[in-house]
């Protein structure tokens, strides 16, 4: 009776995770689909996922047209730049946060946190202003630095946890054979800390790669807008290209897709063991 009930739970369990699955996978599904459909064909009811219209004519469109792929090639720009430069400066924090006390720890602490709880709307008057008077308007580092305030405590609140989870006593064992701080750092915590590094980098990597809001105020020419905004232009004034605003999706979802799908075990080891010490 008991294993039964045990087998129809399994069952039951496993319908409700397809189910789940299929619900969650649709809207992709869809957009595949669209992408590969005329422009009239689109909104063609009853509704087909495939026609006698479907064709790569719509990412041909795009990969052939020199403003499009421009808007990916800053993106790649900007999000790789923001990975890097936060996965530095965040390694750095969370060493110090980690392994040091110093006067001021807990309001350092305090500030971080509080800056994820600030909504970005609210900042992006303030941005505007510091990154004219900056003479950054329309530039990379004007999209960079924007983007560094949202990744950079994230980061640091991560590898601070990952990094309690370190023994001290690797660090000590590297300084006792003459090793300095510096080493311990970069030549044993680091590559120990590649699920979390992996984890903080794919999130940031998201972050910069699918931002909106300051990629429209901060770029004014289209040599420098990113893909968000690219799919945006598409919107025309009376009609809307989806078949290429389709293929622009999936072709932006594309990078984040490969990422996860070889470093999934480093994120999801990552993700667990940040949170196990604040």
């Amino acid at each position: 009776m008991v294993g039964s009930y045990k087998k129809s739970m399994k069952v039951l369990l496993s319908i409700l995770l397809v189910l789940g699955g299929l619900f969650a996978g649709f809207p992709i599904i869809w957009m595949i689909c669209s992408s590969l459909k005329a422009n009239s064909a689109i909104f063609s009811w009853p509704p087909k996922f495939f026609d006698e219209t479907a064709s790569l004519s719509s990412y041909v469109a795009v990969l052939t047209d020199s403003s499009k792929v421009r808007f990916f090639i800053n993106s790649y720009i900007v999000a790789a730049s923001v990975v890097l430069i936060t996965l530095f400066v965040g390694i750095l924090a969370a060493y110090a946060f980690s392994r040091f006390d110093f006067p001021g720890k807990g309001i350092f602490n305090s500030l971080i946190v509080s800056v994820q709880a600030i909504p970005p709307i609210v900042l992006l008057i303030p941005y505007m202003g510091m990154i004219v008077a900056m003479k950054l308007f329309n530039t990379y580092f004007a999209l960079i630095l924007t983007y560094l305030v949202t990744t950079l405590p994230y980061c640091i609140l991560m590898m601070t946890g990952y990094f309690n989870t370190l023994s001290k006593e690797l660090d000590e064992a590297v300084m006792i054979d003459g090793g300095s701080r510096w080493r311990a750092l970069w030549g044993v915590l680091v590559p120990i800390s590649l699920p979390g590094m992996v984890s903080v980098g794919m999130y940031t990597f998201m972050q910069a790669w699918n931002e909106y809001l300051f990629a429209l105020a901060l770029t004014q020419t289209t040599e420098m807008r990113t893909v968000p905004i690219g799919i945006n232009l598409l919107m025309g004034q009376h009609a809307y290209d989806w078949s290429q605003m389709m293929a622009m999706s999936v072709l932006g979802s594309i990078p984040v897709l490969i990422f996860f799908i070889f470093f999934q075990k480093y994120f999801i080891a990552g993700m667990s063991s940040g949170g196990v010490k604040g």
